[in-house]
């Protein structure tokens, strides 16, 4: 699971601000809460639950809206550099 960077803030409105590159974002409520599991810690498995009991939306829909909002993050660098170990 990716993890978000430590030094992104984030506000309860949506609102995200990379300090290293001064870039601001907003999310919309569904990002703001994948974002808020991602950082409690949550597996895709647990996220995917949350989200599909929430939400009127397919298990096919959910993963294709996850992996491209994660592709989205790792754009605008608000994801940490994963190392092989």
């Amino acid at each position: 699971m990716p993890k978000i960077r430590k030094n992104i803030a984030i506000s309860e409105s949506g609102f995200v601000f990379d300090p290293l590159s001064g870039e601001s974002y907003s999310l919309n409520p569904l990002g703001l809460e994948i974002i808020h599991l991602i950082k409690n810690g949550q597996t895709y498995e647990e996220l995917s639950e949350v989200l599909l009991a929430k939400y009127e939306v397919d298990q096919e829909t959910l993963d294709r809206y996850f992996y491209d909002f994660i592709a989205t993050l790792k754009q605008f660098n608000l994801l940490e550099v994963e190392t092989d170990a």
